[in-house]
């Protein structure tokens, strides 16, 4: 079996890799900056935990509205030219929200619309800029590319808040965005120059895109691996995911930090993620990528309990690490898993509809969020990695057969 260290450096080398990869990286820094940045000026300006998971579950949204009929269209556009409009649109949007600011003006009414519309970023991600990740890399190094991207966006996560948590207590949210939008820019140039490109087969509209959806669902629905792979998404995004809307709650009302320490304890998910997605890519086998997948997403939530039970920032934060390496066994091997198990010609379909389940976060950012104004941020995250847990045990008869696949490749 050839080593990872060569094909993780032959895959850098390659120019459009290392063009995607960049583009992948430089978004996620500015997801995790603006998420910060909103977070604070939404908590200052309200006091609502409830309304800062709400800025979250909005920016989630279109994956669930939209996720498929992105994932459905992916396959009908040129992908290179959809990326370079959502970096520009990007880009448009953070400046605008930088002038606002910058002239007083900025409301939380604004942040809602951004945060929405920003969503339709993450919503691409995985039918248009990983969709051609698989096609330039192929099926073989796939698992190790994934491993890369994971990586780096969970490195996002951590340096995204970091600097956040800076430029928010020294520009205030008008630099957090103004600098958004310098590396949105970044970004579009860099797509510019991205030499790949997908084929077209016209535009998709009215039955012919609703069949193509259809045939995604059908297969998911009869593919035992898919729809196990699937759920497990689910759960972790309903249940899991959601408490990292309030970890700023938890860090300024119940540890006593200010911006920069915030912004530092909300980073240590994403160490933990960065550092568990590179071990993965040096040990994990294609015949293991399920077990991983289980584990990270039960880690996860085993931590989210421990972070909200941890009486000071040090534990926290620990506790933060841990989660986030438990998260990095479950990225990566999600769309790794979701790629290999769909045929060449479904994977944008299905990934679309990975981009659905993920979009159904915004009913576990409705409930944390809910649990939090009743009972406190704390408690809700308590409350929510408990339920995940005990959601995960009475469904293992509907992701067992993933690990059954597993067992068949030893």
């Amino acid at each position: 079996m050839e080593g990872t260290a060569g094909p993780r450096r032959a895959l850098l080398a390659e120019p459009d890799y290392r063009r995607l990869w960049a583009v992948g990286a430089i978004i996620g820094v500015v997801r995790w900056l603006e998420t910060l940045a909103v977070a604070l000026f939404v908590l200052a300006a309200t006091g609502s935990a409830f309304l800062v998971t709400m800025m979250t579950l909005l920016r989630l949204l279109p994956m669930g509205l939209f996720g498929a009929h992105l994932g459905a269209l992916a396959d009908r556009v040129e992908r290179r030219t959809c990326l370079a409009v959502i970096a520009a649109a990007g880009a448009l949007g953070s400046a605008a929200l930088a002038l606002l600011a910058w002239g007083g003006a900025l409301a939380v009414w604004h942040i809602a619309i951004a945060c929405f519309v920003s969503g339709f970023s993450w919503a691409a991600d995985n039918p248009v800029r990983r969709m051609m990740l698989g096609q330039v890399v192929g099926t073989e190094r796939m698992g190790r590319a994934m491993s890369i991207d994971v990586g780096t966006n969970n490195a996002c996560r951590m340096v995204g808040p970091s600097i956040g948590g800076v430029v928010f207590a020294t520009l205030g949210v008008a630099g957090a965005f103004g600098l958004s939008a310098l590396l949105q820019a970044a970004a579009l140039a860099t797509t510019l120059r991205i030499r790949a490109r997908s084929g077209t087969t016209g535009a998709a509209h009215g039955e012919r895109m609703l069949a193509r959806i259809s045939e995604g669902f059908a297969l998911a629905w009869r593919d035992p691996k898919l729809r196990g792979t699937l759920w497990v998404t689910i759960v972790f995004n309903v249940w899991g995911w959601p408490f990292t809307a309030l970890v700023p709650v938890v860090a300024q009302q119940h540890l006593g930090l200010g911006a920069e320490g915030t912004g530092l304890l909300s980073s240590m998910d994403g160490a933990g993620a960065f550092l568990g997605a590179m071990a993965l890519g040096l040990v994990a086998r294609p015949a293991h990528y399920a077990r991983w997948y289980i584990a990270g997403v039960t880690l996860y939530l085993v931590f989210v309990i421990l972070f909200a039970l941890a009486p000071a920032s040090v534990p926290a934060g620990l506790a933060l690490l841990a989660s986030g390496a438990g998260q990095a066994g479950f990225a990566v091997m999600q769309a790794t898993l979701v790629y290999l198990a769909a045929p060449a010609e479904m994977r944008s379909r299905v990934l679309g509809l990975l981009t659905v389940c993920i979009g159904l976060g915004p009913i576990g950012f409705l409930h944390v969020g809910v649990l939090a104004e009743l009972f406190g941020a704390r408690l809700a995250c308590i409350i929510t990695g408990a339920e995940g847990l005990t959601a995960l045990a009475l469904t293992w008869r509907l992701w067992q057969p993933i690990l059954a696949t597993e067992e068949t490749r030893r």
